[in-house]
């Protein structure tokens, strides 16, 4: 999802951006084997190209490689969205300092057009209608984005987007929607972003994004992480960014599980 692609490219590199949204997405499911030959043909590249793409994504902890018994998609559990999500506070709170302070009026712009976006978006979603799950979490990345793209770091925006992604693959699979909380929360880093409180954005996100990983555990819909709706824990808490209350996460493994009813989405692909 969620960065520019360009209008010309490889077929490697389509294959490549292709296989990682069916990854976030979850139609490669956690634990898949991925056999070659049947990649080569679904994805429309060579095997030789397809090892590299593979061992690419395998840098970003999406794909697991099993030396000679090839490679399979990484598995998940509490623990690791856990640490994912904490990653993900920890880059995007660090930006969010720098970028509140170099902001200018663009950027203002950014974020007021991403909120109006994403509201509109929320609004649907609580309405009951979700067919445009793929557009919401466009929308929610274009928001977190355009609060921190004013960081003046392309090296700390790449990381951000990295973690991101795999910890948009969670709320894929997972299928987490936290309604009316989530979307207050998002006027809340709205305000505190126009009035360029970073101390105060800080704490909203650490909410916002611990407060998803506890829901997902213990709603836990899509049955990813079973037998552990009691296993949050406030592990986390522990060497929190600065600016951030302490909160609870999850802290034992779980379940790796297909999620129900996979299908395509048009997730993001760096």
């Amino acid at each position: 999802m969620l960065t520019k692609t360009q209008t010309t490219e490889t077929v490697g590199e389509s294959a490549y951006r292709r296989i990682r949204s069916d990854i976030i997405s979850g139609v490669l499911a956690p634990g898949q084997k991925l056999r070659l030959e049947r990649l080569s043909e679904s994805y429309g590249t060579s095997i030789p190209t397809l090892r590299e793409l593979l061992n690419r994504i395998c840098a970003e902890g999406l794909i697991v490689a099993e030396g000679q018994r090839g490679f399979e998609v990484a598995a998940i559990s509490s623990a690791d969205f856990s640490q994912v999500a904490e990653l993900r506070l920890l880059l995007e709170n660090h930006a969010i300092e720098q970028s509140f302070a170099a902001g200018d009026l663009d950027w203002e712009g950014r974020v007021v057009s991403a909120h109006h976006k994403l509201g509109v978006m929320e609004k649907r979603m609580l309405e009951g209608l979700r067919e445009n799950q793929e557009q919401w979490k466009q929308c929610d990345w274009d928001f977190h984005h355009a609060l921190i793209s004013a960081c003046g770091s392309d090296v700390l925006l790449a990381a951000h987007a990295a973690a991101y992604d795999r910890y948009l693959r969670y709320q894929m699979i997972a299928v987490v929607f936290r309604g009316e909380i989530a979307a207050r929360e998002h006027q809340a880093l709205m305000e505190a972003a126009l009035a360029r409180d970073w101390k105060k954005a800080q704490a909203i996100m650490t909410s916002h994004i611990r407060g998803c990983v506890e829901h997902a555990l213990r709603e836990n819909k899509a049955g990813i992480f079973s037998g552990q709706a009691n296993a949050v824990q406030a592990q986390t808490g522990k060497g929190a960014p600065r600016g951030h209350a302490p909160g609870k996460s999850a802290g034992t493994a779980g379940k790796m599980a297909k999620p129900a009813g996979a299908t395509r989405r048009n997730t993001r692909a760096v």
